[in-house]
């Protein structure tokens, strides 16, 4: 076990220590680049205490990440059959190499986020580049690598890389069942301690409760267990993170968070419409309207640089974006005027496009915004080892996580100088509006 030299104070974890290897990359400008990029984009515009950045989040899943991995590689908590096929679990040396790497790869696993985080990432990326493909180019970076490299012993690139962005997005890298394990700790759909701190986090700092749950029960009823899609007839066992039956209430609670958090805060329909004004205004401000995809310029490009260009082109009229600009300074956001609505969807599952389109038409495209979310699962399935010792699945043990609603939003925006006649021509107009035709929605 490493020793550890330094402490950071941290209000979710109350410290967060780390060893001189670990201080290296946190004194990184790579690194030290996280304190200037905000967790949760313009949020804070909406919740005040919502200005907390990806550094302290990058050092909150380090420490959730150690956690889990010592107590899912307790000998008492390894069974004969997953020391099988995960033989590396039983080698001392090799399970300090890898505790080393997984907490590397949690304190880089967002070292690549653009500025606001996820705000504009998929608009203003070209095609197959996301905040992974830059963690993923950063970690493997000359001035990374030699950080690797004078480590005792030395790390490679690769495996960090590996556990930082898991087999779903470096799907060109080959990865053994153990390294699939390690990479699931920070970024699974189930357990992943990405989503465990950052729901805890945002929780906090935006002074909400929907995003508390028992993580320490989570966390000490861990377990790495066969899946339930391992096949009994071949004997073949498929080891994925899974939990003991005390602790379903806790992840429950975790589903629960995150279906909590998703609709109350991160879909709140102010804080999505300040995304959609940055997009714009990020489209007009940016070279070629996009962010580049050179290391160089990327690493010197945060919030703050974007901050003092919206302030400068909410100076001036000629100032490029200056209208995007002013709508985020002096918030004067497009307000809500159509969201989702049970009755209208099954008339047309397409209601909130058609209202768009008819009122884009009548009053003018530049006037309104359309904004659709939707999660693309509930649940993920897990084993759950029952007292008996039987591993069942998490979805037929749990009707609360089988039984999970899906987030899903459709906002039509409006300018506020035509928000009421908006307003009033959906009130007098609105079985016309979304009524089907056979062309679509229109």
């Amino acid at each position: 076990m490493a020793d550890y030299l330094h402490e950071i104070r941290d209000p979710i974890h109350v410290f967060i220590r780390h060893d001189d290897h670990e201080r290296a990359v946190l004194n990184s400008p790579e690194f030290q680049r996280l304190r200037h990029v905000h967790q949760l984009a313009l949020t804070y515009l909406v919740y005040p205490g919502a200005t907390h950045k990806r550094f302290e989040h990058s050092l909150g899943v380090m420490e959730l990440a150690a956690r889990v991995f010592d107590v899912v590689t307790m000998p008492e908590h390894v069974t004969d059959d997953i020391r099988a096929c995960l033989p590396e679990i039983a080698q001392p040396d090799v399970k300090a190499y890898w505790r080393h790497v997984l907490r590397m790869a949690a304190l880089c696993h967002d070292i690549g986020h653009l500025p606001f985080s996820h705000a504009a990432e998929k608009q203003l990326l070209p095609q197959g580049w996301d905040h992974e493909r830059f963690t993923r180019e950063i970690i493997s970076s000359p001035s990374m690598n030699a950080i690797w490299h004078d480590m005792t012993p030395p790390l490679r690139a690769e495996d960090v890389i590996k556990l930082a962005i898991g087999p779903k997005k470096a799907t060109d890298l080959d990865f053994t069942d153990w390294e699939t394990i390690l990479s699931e700790i920070i970024v699974g759909d189930a357990f992943g301690v990405d989503r465990m701190d950052y729901l805890l986090r945002d929780s906090y700092h935006a002074g909400v409760a929907y995003g508390k749950f028992d993580h320490y029960r989570l966390i000490d009823t861990l377990r790495i267990l066969p899946s339930p899609e391992s096949d009994e007839a071949d004997n073949s066992t498929e080891p994925v993170l899974g939990i003991e039956e005390g602790g379903i209430q806790s992840a429950e609670a975790l589903m629960l968070a995150r279906y909590f958090m998703y609709s109350q805060v991160y879909c709140h329909p102010v804080r999505r419409i300040y995304d959609i004004h940055l997009m714009d205004f990020l489209k007009e401000w940016l070279p070629q309207g996009s962010f580049s995809t050179d290391l160089r310029e990327h690493l010197t490009l945060t919030d703050n640089q974007i901050n003092a260009a919206l302030l400068d082109a909410d100076s001036s009229k000629e100032k490029s974006g200056h209208i995007h600009a002013r709508r985020i300074i002096r918030r004067e956001h497009f307000k809500l005027v159509y969201q989702r609505n049970p009755n209208d969807i099954k008339v047309n599952p397409e209601a909130g496009e058609a209202i768009y389109q008819r009122l884009s038409n009548e009053f003018g495209q530049e006037n309104f915004r359309h904004d659709r979310y939707s999660q693309h699962s509930g649940s993920p399935d897990f084993p759950v080892r029952q007292r008996d010792g039987r591993i069942v699945s998490s979805l037929l043990l749990s009707n609360t996580l089988n039984h999970l609603p899906i987030v899903s939003v459709d906002y039509v925006f409006a300018e506020r100088g035509v928000y009421p006649s908006a307003q009033k021509k959906i009130h007098d107009h609105l079985s016309e509006m979304i009524k089907p035709t056979k062309e679509g929605t229109q």
